[in-house]
């Protein structure tokens, strides 16, 4: 036996090699195993090729129903004519009860033929994924001269047995066709579940006989500038989507949220509520205070009504209920909750939850179902017979694992696909660790994962581009294990074969978007004290070009350029050699304060720390996005920070940015004031802004820029500092009321009148 290389780097999972002679015929495209995503546990490659010269005998166990169709649609839309059952069959599928596991599967190249074995459906399935991934790409097209393999041997299994996608269609609605293109995505790279999040507070998806305003009221919302957004899913395309994923052997599990994200459905019926206001379908995002009423039976009607046609419509077992950011405050204030907490014994509101999760779960079992929810059901107590998906990182998926409690692992640090590459690039999904040593040892066990992608900020043409390849790496992760991840040069490995599988993916039109963050920036003051950016291509074969609004000048990445006064680098981004028509923005100021000796009177929040002790003087300005890693914050109090201008100067404007998501708990402060000083000890009143009813209710996820009414001159200083008071407590009319709200900044800003 020799080891094989594959583009230079060896491949890791394959457990013994063996070289094979070619002999190929040239006017057949050839197929390959060396882009295979996920890579199979076990790999033999031997002598000699199979060749397929445009037809092809097959041959299936009885049972083979749907599956079969889906190889003999692909065939033929590859141009192969296929016939069943022939006397010497190309292809063959076996069910062999000796082997273990239920997606396990052996799938053999010979030169007179090609065989799949398994015991279950479902692994045949599944060694059938794997050979459409070793025939040519070509095949995807049409291949209708035929193709040849190499003869290899394949025995494989995933390590997990749930491996799945959320994908929300609440937030931005998703056509049939659209769901069946990701059922058909997910199938290829051996994932087996598909989360769809029907219901939410910005949209209800779900069409229930009896309930017509759900489809009439709660399916819609009026956006911002007056346009409507939404849809819904009939009981025939719900119908069409769980058959569709069937064949496949993808488990669709319909995700019904409760007690919170439950605005639309109290839009359209408002007696479910604890007031019983009348309100609309949210536009904007967040978490909202109105959820179901515990204390009103009619909630439980509406809910049993709801959940038995889910039931008559999606077959599988398991029903995910939800039950994350579910304020309390509704509750805390509704006599009818307040009453069920006391005729049933319980504590506080977060025991009313489980008891809620709990009534849900019960009537669910008796219709052979089990639930799910996120990790927030284990607050008041783990409701019997709940399995629990942790997002708020792994800590929910130890104690459930604790509790004797199946776990679904979609932690934000490297599931959540909804998050931009400079939170979670692909290397940091392809490093996740789904069964950590530390979740070992417990009467629970971790079931899988599944990569989160929620569309807040993805309408339909932009799911694709977020969702891959980053779901490839999680796929591998899933299937084959952070062992193998985790290994020396696995990473290389990866991306080897990615390289070839983008190939798959182009002639399947998928929108994949990039590995990582495309530009990577820094600033730095040069010896004059001028701000110098940087803006450096990252990520294998991507290249940019643009150009500085400042005075026009046109910019090369890996080009360093001086930024005088305010202004934005637009840069496009290239990949592969073409200019994609996208582009990446930087808001930069060159002011009279950069890099110059800062002293913080805070700590920064470690989540949000705008890049280190100097982010309120590196030149960088925030975006609409507080999570672009310009904005420093603080949770509760003040921030003051002071600068050494490094001699007298005349001040002639001072500014900072702000940021205001209320939702998120980041309100506009409620005064700023700069002051100056010549030694640094002696203040005087520079410049000062004040907010008017900065806690009304008014959230538009945006940069505010605060510029300082100048008072009179007081002449040169050399030093300047900034207090902003932040808004205190988060309001009554809050859905955290009470608890500490974020401040958020991103420069001070400090211009002379020698730099004008």
């Amino acid at each position: 036996m020799f080891p094989t290389h594959f583009s230079g780097a060896t491949w890791m999972c394959v457990a013994s090699v063996l070289l094979f002679s070619c002999g190929s015929q040239p006017h057949l495209p050839a197929g390959s195993i060396q882009g295979l995503i996920p890579a199979p546990q076990s790999l033999q490659v031997g002598q000699g090729t199979y060749v397929c010269e445009g037809s092809l005998g097959l041959a299936w166990p009885e049972g083979w129903g749907q599956e079969a169709q889906v190889v003999q649609s692909w065939l033929s839309q590859a141009g192969i004519e296929a016939s069943v059952n022939t006397a010497k069959p190309g292809l063959t599928f076996e069910l062999d009860p000796s082997m273990e596991g239920l997606e396990s599967y052996r799938m053999r190249v010979e030169p007179s033929g090609m065989r799949i074995s398994s015991a279950t459906h479902a692994g045949l399935f599944r060694g059938w994924i794997t050979l459409r991934k070793t025939l040519p790409v070509a095949c995807e097209i049409g291949c209708a001269d035929g193709f040849e393999l190499p003869c290899v041997s394949i025995e494989d299994a995933p390590i997990l047995e749930h491996r799945g996608l959320l994908l929300d269609g609440c937030r931005h609605f998703q056509g049939v066709d659209f769901v069946l293109k990701q059922i058909d995505l997910l199938a290829l790279h051996g994932m087996n579940v598909l989360h769809w999040h029907l219901t939410e507070d910005q949209g209800w998806r779900l069409d229930v006989p009896g309930l017509p305003k759900l489809r009439e009221v709660a399916a819609w919302r009026t956006e911002s500038d007056g346009s409507q957004h939404g849809g819904f899913y009939t009981v025939k395309e719900i119908q069409r989507v769980v058959d569709y994923a069937a064949a496949r052997h993808i488990e669709v599990i319909p995700e019904i949220e409760m007690p919170g994200h439950s605005s639309a459905a109290l839009a359209a019926y408002p007696e479910l509520g604890c007031t019983g206001d009348s309100i609309g379908v949210p536009h904007r995002w967040g978490v909202f205070k109105d959820i179901y009423c515990a204390g009103n039976d009619d909630t439980f009607a509406f809910l049993e009504k709801v959940m038995d046609h889910v039931v008559s419509v999606f077959p599988g077992p398991r029903i995910h209920i939800g039950g994350d950011e579910a304020p309390k405050v509704r509750w805390s204030n509704c006599p009818k909750c307040q009453r069920r907490m006391k005729e049933e014994g319980l504590a506080n509101e977060e025991e009313l939850q489980r008891w809620f999760i709990g009534r849900m779960g019960d009537h669910l079992a008796t219709k052979g179902k089990t639930i799910i929810g996120w990790d927030e059901i284990l607050e008041g107590g783990l409701p019997e017979g709940a399995a629990v998906q942790s997002w708020r990182g792994m800590e929910g998926a130890k104690e459930a694992v604790h509790l004797g409690a199946d776990v679904i692992v979609s932690p934000t640090s490297h599931c959540y696909l909804d998050y931009p590459l400079r939170s979670t690039d692909l290397e940091e999904a392809y490093q996740f660790e789904p069964l950590p040593d530390s979740l070992a040892h417990g009467p629970g066990r971790i079931l899988g994962g599944e990569g989160n992608m929620w569309t807040e900020h993805a309408p339909q043409e932009m799911v694709e581009s977020k969702v891959y390849p980053r779901l490839i790496a999680l796929a591998e992760v899933f299937w084959r294990g952070h062992s193998h991840a985790g290994a020396t040069g696995a990473y290389v490995d990866f991306l080897s074969r990615l390289d070839l599988h983008y190939l798959r993916l182009d002639a399947l039109d998928v929108a994949y978007g990039l590995e990582s963050p495309p530009f990577e920036l820094s600033t730095s003051a040069s010896s004059e004290g001028e701000l110098v950016a940087l803006i450096q291509a990252k990520g294998r074969g991507v290249m940019g070009r643009g150009q500085w609004t400042g005075n026009g000048s046109v910019l090369a990445s890996g080009e360093p350029f001086v930024v005088n006064g305010p202004g934005r680098a637009e840069m496009e981004v290239g990949r592969r050699g073409t200019w994609t028509g996208t582009s990446a923005s930087y808001a930069l100021d060159g002011h009279s304060a950069v890099y110059r000796p800062l002293i913080l009177e805070y700590e920064p929040s470690p989540w949000y720390t705008g890049g280190g002790r100097e982010a309120l003087v590196d030149g960088r300005l925030g975006s609409n996005d507080f999570r672009d890693g310009a904005w420093q914050a603080r949770q509760g109090g003040e921030m003051v920070a002071e600068v050494d201008l490094g001699s007298e100067l005349e001040v002639s404007a001072v500014e900072t940015g702000v940021y205001l998501y209320q939702d998120a708990w980041i309100f506009m402060p409620k005064s700023v004031v700069w002051e100056g000083s010549v030694d640094g000890r002696d203040w005087r009143e520079l410049a000062s802004w004040s907010g008017s009813n900065v806690l009304a209710p008014n959230d538009h996820q945006e940069r505010v820029a605060i510029q300082g009414v100048m008072g009179p001159a007081l002449g040169p200083v050399r030093h300047v500092r900034m207090r902003v008071n932040g808004a205190g407590p988060c309001p009554d009319w809050h859905a955290a009321a009470g608890s500490d709200s974020w401040l958020f900044l991103d420069e001070l800003v400090v211009r002379t009148k020698e730099a004008s």
